[in-house]
């Protein structure tokens, strides 16, 4: 496995290069999404997800105007399931993930999509997997290294701040079914900003339904983003990864916190 420094390394060197170069969130992995997610989720919980209607302190940031969901639950579904609905696959190709890019992997859980981008963007790309539990970090980190994925870095994130490396190296970000998650959105997609490329972009993969519910309903998704300067690049039913998949990139200067304006709840 790559150390995160060198991985870093590598990052700062294909950016100068020019070549292409992962609320709080209680949260054990992201190992499985079906279309029958929130049964399922209570089927192995043995009840509902506790839901926090808003966060503490946002700081300079505006507070999200929205419950948010927390998973408790490790697992929901096998990868081999997701893999017979080609699942990443269609998600890798309908973002545009190709051989030599820099991809992060944000919430990444056991190394579901981490595995199969690492596969994707091949020995000359990158993968930076995050995650905010330290256990998981540490078994992905594990998987990673049985594997032998050397252009796969592991890292701790925090829940406003996935701490991706600011160096505008990423080609693409990946959020699968964990935007719902995040308690601080505005934070969150404010500090990814820097870390992509003028033509990076950010895929949100998640279902229509209430925060609450463990979806995003996509009107609160583009105005969230929108408050922060993203623009929606392109929308697509996602009935393979359960849900819909957004694409965003960043346009115009990053706004100052205080001058971002949250979005209502239905508002």
């Amino acid at each position: 496995m790559m150390a995160a420094t060198s991985f870093l390394r590598s990052l700062r060197a294909k950016s100068r290069s020019g070549h292409p170069t992962s609320v709080p969130r209680l949260r054990s992995t992201r190992t499985g999404w079906g279309l029958a997610t929130l049964a399922l989720l209570a089927a192995c919980d043995g009840g509902p997800a506790t839901v926090r209607e808003k966060p503490d302190d946002a700081g300079p940031f505006p507070a999200a105007d929205r419950p948010v969901a927390r998973i408790v639950s490790p697992r929901w579904s096998t990868e081999e399931a997701r893999d017979r609905l080609n699942e990443s696959g269609e998600v890798m190709d309908k973002s545009g993930v190709t051989k030599g890019m820099t991809v992060a992997d944000i919430g990444a859980g056991e190394g579901y999509y981490t595995i199969r981008l690492a596969s994707r963007v091949g020995k000359d790309g990158r993968v930076l997997a995050e995650d905010i539990v330290p256990e998981v970090r540490d078994a992905l980190a594990q998987r990673v290294a049985r594997d032998r994925l050397d252009n796969v870095s592991v890292k701790l994130g925090e829940p406003a701040n996935p701490k991706l490396p600011d160096n505008g190296s990423f080609d693409r970000v990946l959020m699968v079914h964990m935007y719902h998650e995040i308690e601080q959105p505005y934070e969150f997609l404010w500090r990814i900003r820097p870390s992509l490329k003028p033509d990076g972009q950010i895929v949100v993969v998640d279902a229509n339904r209430p925060t609450q519910d463990h979806g995003t309903p996509p009107k609160l998704l583009q105005c969230e983003f929108a408050a922060v300067g993203y623009q929606l690049v392109a929308f697509d039913e996602m009935p393979s990864a359960g849900g819909y998949m957004a694409r965003f990139r960043a346009v115009g200067p990053r706004p100052e916190p205080r001058d971002i304006k949250a979005c209502r709840l239905g508002g």
